[in-house]
């Protein structure tokens, strides 16, 4: 998209119509095309393509004895952006080589969160946000992502508000929860969980195939 949008600005340059118009266009495009830098890696690891058969119906929600997972939606922002902020460094030890959430703003976190939804709905990843069972707050989230890991068939992350945020509800009853509810009710023979059970070092060394 950067390249497409280079050679717009050096064609109008000498077009004063398209000048114009790549003003406008760019006062749409800009603001989008910079979030994309703070879009969580759960969000960016989607593909272009189902990962799951035709016919399987995607659960909607799992309910749990403390909490609830059910899919992110853009109506989660405010309740998702301060579950993310206030556990930005118990985040970072997730993904402890991508940086998000530092500098995320709201609008951005909107973006990112439609992203998910849009994904979601074309069931080429799927992004589950963890609530209370009042749904009166965000205590985590799960991604259930496409894999090109030889030998797994999804990668799954997650995490959830620190202990200090949440006594009743661990990063380690929710991987038990999740472990469970994929081999029941989900079509994968093989999910992993990077930086959980395989260590970062380990999942960058296993060999990709190309889908």
């Amino acid at each position: 998209m950067n390249e497409q949008l280079e050679i717009s600005v050096k064609s109008a340059r000498s077009h004063p119509i398209r000048s114009r118009w790549h003003s406008a266009f760019g006062k749409v495009v800009a603001p989008w095309l910079a979030a994309l830098a703070f879009i969580s890696p759960g969000a960016s690891a989607g593909s272009s393509y189902p990962f799951v058969p035709e016919a399987f119906n995607v659960p909607p929600v799992l309910e749990a004895d403390t909490f609830r997972l059910r899919m992110l939606t853009v109506n989660d922002v405010i309740k998702d952006y301060d579950a993310v902020m206030s556990s930005a460094a118990h985040i970072r030890s997730v993904w402890p080589d991508s940086g998000w959430p530092a500098g995320l703003t709201l609008e951005q976190n909107l973006i990112d969160l439609g992203w998910h939804q849009r994904e979601f709905q074309r069931r080429t990843s799927f992004a589950y946000t963890v609530v209370s069972l009042d749904e009166s707050r965000v205590v985590g989230c799960v991604y259930i992502n496409p894999t090109r890991k030889a030998g797994y068939d999804a990668e799954v992350f997650l995490w959830t508000r620190p202990p200090e945020q949440v006594s009743n509800i661990s990063q380690k009853m929710l991987k038990e929860t999740v472990t469970q509810w994929l081999a029941k009710e989900w079509p994968f023979n093989a999910p992993a969980f990077p930086g959980i059970d395989i260590p970062w070092t380990d999942w960058a060394k296993i060999a990709e195939f190309r889908r």
